[in-house]
């Protein structure tokens, strides 16, 4: 089966950037420590430090779909609850 990229966009709101990119650190280390993540990285444009962007690869979707109800994660929503302006993931494949 082929492996998970998984690409979520969060833009803060403008006066919650700060707030945002804490509970985003907090993600990393925990995620990176569940079973099948291979990578978790998060990444802020340059011309926009509201906008960051988790660069994921897992072994599975199964053992995504875990992690995406971890506790951890429902943390953060209420942490960041009325701080984040838009979200998208986008669940990929690698081809080449």
């Amino acid at each position: 089966m082929p492996k998970l990229i998984i690409v979520a966009n969060i833009k803060a709101k403008s006066d919650k950037i700060d707030l945002v990119k804490a509970e985003l650190e907090k993600l990393i280390d925990i995620t990176r420590s569940e079973d099948g993540c291979l990578q978790y990285d998060l990444h802020q444009a340059n011309d926009n430090p509201a906008h960051f962007m988790f660069y994921e690869n897992w072994k599975s979707r199964e053992l995504w779909q875990t992690h995406m109800s971890a506790k951890h994660l429902r943390d953060y929503g209420t942490a960041t609850e009325g701080a984040v302006e838009a979200f998208t993931l986008d669940e990929m494949t690698r081809i080449g």
